[in-house]
């Protein structure tokens, strides 16, 4: 019988155990932090072996193949190990689609993956089609694939996810933008970022779609490097105009999701969906949690909780959006950021910058001579009183931390449900 080891028993990792399981592989499961109780329960049920607070080598190096957590990086001594004696190592999304023939609609980006993802998902269900969430966001693929019977799936994909899928096919590909980000992962060169996003065409054919922003500066240098099996759909304000509304018609508002909505509406056109049911969902889409999210109006400011914006470009788009004058809360896990992207930004937009993050050397290195009011903190409850203490009537407060959360909360999300409680209890 053939040996499946899962590393991490996250979402992705659950599931990947639970459909080998039912596939009838000897698997086992192992995670160096505690597996929460929800996915102990699942793993339990499903009779799943699986241990937690440590990797036992022995249990491990003997697989036949391994499903490697996202989250894990290339270069953790184990999987050296694995890869020095030859074991495969894979992704769930790579595994997972060994199990269906679901078309797969997979979306990459260093921003908008969420939203662009969501909306696509979103038009095919009013659409009446019989679709799936799955990757970053939604139930694993794995779970869905073991347990219910899509005959689509829309698919968010970091960089991490396609380090580890080789012979998966997007059979449509949209490719939103690239810009630095997650540099500590890719030894400091942009270039192997670069190339990890553009393995979401890996295996396309002339049957399958490949949707890009035309205007992006790397995808326009990449593409004129690279040829490509796909049928090539451009996009942006240069090309012709997808859209079957106007743009001060779209739910979504900002120039950024004016080409988010682009991409969706290029996919639906693709699966064939009808005009008629892109406009409604354009017209009708509310957005996602965490993503220039309005969370309140308190004392004439508004607040607004931008907590996914965990990269310095994506903080730009959030800044480009600004109508008022702004306090901008930022920082978190730096991962080799260049923050001379939002310098403009931050110049015209803002008056108080609040750093927020146990590490803030960087950020005030960086914005000391900007001239503006910095409030220095470690914490969010500070950070928060900060920007209350420092806004005026009209301003805008924007949480954008341009970094990762790992340094004071769980997640992103954790820090955006966090800083609207405390939003909240002004």
């Amino acid at each position: 019988m053939k040996r499946i080891v899962v590393l991490g028993a996250g979402e992705s990792g659950s599931g990947a155990a639970i459909l080998a399981k039912e596939k009838g592989f000897d698997v086992f499961v192992s995670d160096c932090g505690t597996i929460s109780e929800p996915y102990r329960a699942l793993l339990n049920q499903n009779g799943v072996k699986w241990e937690d607070g440590k990797h036992t080598e022995e249990l491990i190096l003997n697989a036949d193949e391994v499903v490697k957590s996202p989250g894990i990086p290339l270069t953790a001594p184990l999987i050296q190990k694995l890869q020095a004696q030859g074991t495969p190592i894979i992704s769930e999304i790579e595994f997972a689609a060994r199990y269906t023939h679901a078309k797969m609609i997979c979306i990459t980006g260093s921003n908008g993956k969420t939203t662009t993802t969501s909306l696509i998902y979103y038009i095919l269900r009013h659409a009446g089609l019989n679709v799936g969430l799955a990757g970053n966001i939604g139930n694993s693929l794995a779970l869905q694939v073991a347990h219910e019977d899509h005959d689509y799936y829309v698919i968010e994909l970091s960089s991490f996810q396609l380090d580890n899928m080789y012979d998966f096919k997007a059979d449509i590909a949209i490719l939103l933008n690239i810009t630095p980000d997650h540099l500590d992962r890719y030894d400091y060169k942009f270039q192997n970022y670069v190339d990890a996003k553009f393995r979401i065409t890996r295996n396309q054919t002339a049957d399958d779609a490949f949707i890009y922003w035309a205007e992006d500066p790397v995808i326009d240098r990449e593409m004129k490097k690279l040829q490509l099996g796909a049928k090539l759909y451009p996009y942006g304000f240069s090309q012709p105009n997808p859209l079957p509304v106007s743009e001060e018609e779209l739910a979504l508002k900002g120039r950024h999701n004016v080409l988010n909505s682009m991409a969706a509406t290029i996919a639906a056109n693709v699966l064939n969906i009808k005009k008629d049911v892109i406009r409604e969902s354009l017209m009708r889409f509310q957005g996602v949690e965490h993503r220039l999210q309005y969370v309140a109006t308190i004392r004439g400011v508004r607040w607004i909780n931008d907590s996914k914006a965990t990269n310095v470009n994506s903080c730009w788009y959030a800044l480009e959006s600004m109508k008022t004058p702004t306090v901008l809360i930022l920082g978190g896990k730096d991962k080799g950021n260049d923050y001379s992207e939002i310098d403009e930004l931050v110049k015209e937009k803002c008056h108080t910058l609040v750093f927020m993050g146990l590490h803030n050397e960087k950020l005030r290195e960086h914005f000391g001579g900007f001239g503006l009011n910095i409030i220095d903190t470690d914490n969010l409850h500070d950070a928060v009183m900060g920007a209350y203490n420092a806004a005026k009537d009209g301003d805008t407060v924007l949480l954008s931390p341009c970094c990762a959360s790992f340094d004071l909360f769980k997640s992103y999300e954790d820090r955006g449900e966090q800083f609207m409680q405390a939003v909240r209890a002004l």
